[in-house]
């Protein structure tokens, strides 16, 4: 082995950088900065870009796939929690919503999380 990390790892805040964030950003503003050249993974790691994804059935690092299982799950948490306080300006039906979305992620990062590496 030439010493290259062959897994596809997902960045270490996997759940604030979001392709749709980027795709919804440059289409409000027009402008996105550059992704960077490389990244702090789950795992602790620094891989290029390229190397991760966002993807469950994408990543093939364990460790990082344990690492987004729980940071989807501690996200569906605090929309659950905050998105039904007094003043909140989503519906039950878009809290619920996005909860589902986090849960369901979780779960396809736990899911063949023992087929790989």
């Amino acid at each position: 082995m030439d010493g290259v990390d062959p897994h596809i790892h997902v960045e270490q805040s996997v759940t604030r950088y979001d392709a749709r964030v980027r795709n919804l950003l440059a289409g409000t503003f027009g402008l996105v900065g550059d992704l960077p050249e490389t990244v702090g993974t789950g795992c602790g790691v620094r891989v290029p870009y390229a190397m991760t994804s966002s993807r469950p059935e994408s990543v093939t690092c364990l460790a990082c796939r344990e690492h987004a299982r729980a940071q989807h799950l501690r996200l569906a948490e605090q929309v659950a929690r905050l998105g039904t306080m007094p003043g909140s300006t989503v519906t039950g039906a878009q809290v619920d919503g996005a909860v589902q979305h986090h849960r369901d992620l979780a779960r396809r990062f736990a899911e063949g999380s023992g087929d790989n590496d």
